[in-house]
């Protein structure tokens, strides 16, 4: 025991492990930027750059770290480059390293719901915002416990070091047992040395764990996202009453025929592959009328939500909101991602999903006042105000602090419906708004959008198989059938009078009132 105290305080061995912790630090250090290089060129879309770092990794995850070490080490001077040798493990472990990380990094990304990322997109959240502030948030949660075991491997793997005398611990252990035949004693010191540094970088990763845990107080994460926590005076968390009915159908249609057309769609086709979706489809809404969109799945509903906010390229056609080509410059050509984002956002197109699609490590307050920092540079406190007083109109003050996983659908569905009326839009479009619920849930999504409908002066469009809901709520109803429009007009005509024998058969089976004798 006085022999391994004696050697576990030995300054031979100590510097050691200033050496292992150097060559530790260069090699993950070099590795996790080179890993981020690999894993930009994999999730990026130019096929040979993302080949390139494909091969990489096939090469240096398939070679020995100790051959790479020899290569760095000795063959790189016959070509000039000549590097010391704690550089030189550094360097190799850093190579070796990459495609590891690369592949944890890349792996996190991907392992975001691809609904969230839309749902940004919906919002006017450019690339680097949406990585900032929606990914990476995810992704790096998910990475910490692969990092920290990665870290683990890289400090063991600079033992190899030695092949290239770098006098890191292993080697000096060796050399010190070698000279004093006491192997046991000094490599129990040595043993211990390694666990004690494993155990900090457990101890790091654990650490790293809890300051990132998304159920830590949400005043706690409100402080520190700079969002007042406390309910604006004046805000009140009681449900509003609807108000009475809408004003008299005949007024209303003769007051929206005289409006400037807010959504056009011209001969819109879109394919998948070479299965055609849409197929030429023409549609034009007039600015404040609500249209819902009826028709089997499969029928083009979605893709021409999706179009509208061109969150789905097409193949030909024009779609103008408000006038404006979204996507696309005066010349017709496609925008940048960046530009098409900066456009969603200044022409004011909301979009709420069927599944939600909510950020899942924000709190209902801060998804609804996030997007309107980060996309339109709104104060904190007065961001915190506007998403207080939607919550409040959606009936959730008392839930502004809860996750997403801690909401039921029907709840989340209504912070959603909040986070796309925070920025003010124009043209609210809502796909499938209940479809992902549990039936007792979707009369409370339903009441708020009907809600919407008699309170705000707000174009909308209404993917909706709710019957019920389309008679009460729209202006008019355009059925759509193999990517095409059948047939359009007042609701209360379709619904009660179809023209076209499709529209009748998809009445008949989702259980429509009999037409009026």
């Amino acid at each position: 025991m006085e022999l391994f105290a004696h050697y576990i305080s030995l300054p031979y061995l100590l510097y050691g492990i200033v050496v292992t912790l150097q060559v530790t630090g260069l090699g993950l250090l070099g590795g996790l930027m080179l890993g981020t290089v690999l894993a930009s060129m994999q999730l990026g879309r130019s096929p040979l750059l993302a080949g390139l770092a494909r091969a990489y990794t096939v090469i240096f995850r398939g070679t020995p770290l100790i051959l790479q070490l020899v290569f760095v080490y000795d063959a790189l001077p016959h070509v000039g480059i000549k590097l010391g040798a704690i550089l030189a493990a550094g360097v190799a472990l850093s190579a070796n390293e990459a495609p590891f990380i690369a592949e944890i990094l890349r792996s996190g990304v991907r392992g975001v719901d691809p609904g969230q990322v839309l749902a940004g997109q919906a919002l006017g959240m450019t690339p680097w915002v949406l990585m900032r502030r929606v990914i990476a948030p995810q992704a790096i949660r998910v990475m910490v416990p692969a990092l920290g075991n990665e870290a683990v491997s890289a400090l063991k793997n600079s033992s190899l070091a030695s092949v290239i005398a770098v006098q890191e611990l292993t080697l000096r252990s060796t050399q010190l047992a070698s000279s004093t035949f006491d192997f046991f004693s000094i490599f129990f010191a040595s043993g211990v040395m390694y666990l004690a540094l494993t155990g900090a970088i457990s101890g790091l990763q654990l650490v790293a764990e809890a300051l990132l845990d998304l159920d830590r107080s949400a005043a706690r994460r409100l402080r520190a996202g700079g969002v007042t926590a406390e309910v604006p005076a004046g805000v009140s968390a009681e449900v509003p009453a609807l108000p009475q009915a809408r004003p008299d159908r005949g007024a209303r249609d003769a007051a929206l025929a005289g409006g400037a057309a807010a959504v056009e769609v011209i001969a819109l086709h879109k394919t998948y592959g070479t299965q055609p979706v849409l197929r030429g489809l023409d549609m034009t809404v007039r600015a404040g009328e609500v249209v819902a969109l009826l028709g089997r799945s499969g029928s083009g509903k979605s893709t021409l939500l999706r179009c509208i906010n061109h969150l789905e390229s097409w193949d030909s056609g024009l779609v103008r909101v408000g006038g404006r080509s979204l996507g696309y410059d005066a010349r017709g050509r496609v925008l940048p991602a960046r530009a098409v984002a900066r456009e969603r956002a200044d022409i004011g197109v909301g979009m709420v999903f069927q599944h939600f699609n909510l950020f899942a490590h924000l709190t209902a307050l801060e998804n609804v006042a996030g997007p309107l920092r980060w996309v339109h540079g709104m104060p904190a406190a007065q961001a915190a105000a506007r998403a207080h007083e939607l919550l409040a109109r959606v009936g959730l003050s008392h839930r502004a602090h809860a996750l997403p996983r801690h909401l039921s659908g029907g709840q989340q569905q209504r912070v959603a419906i909040a986070r796309a009326l925070a920025p003010s839009p124009t043209v609210l479009l809502l796909d499938e708004p209940t479809s992902a619920l549990d039936p007792e849930l979707v009369e409370e999504v339903l009441d708020v959008i009907r809600r919407l409908a008699v309170e705000e002066r707000l174009t909308m469009i209404i993917s909706t198989h709710q019957l019920r809901f389309a008679r009460e709520v729209a202006d008019r109803i355009v059925f759509l059938s193999d990517g095409v429009v059948t047939e359009e007009g007042r609701a209360e005509d379709v619904l009660t009078r179809p023209r076209h024998p499709l529209t009748a058969r998809f009445l008949r089976v989702m259980g429509a009132e009999a037409p009026a004798a």
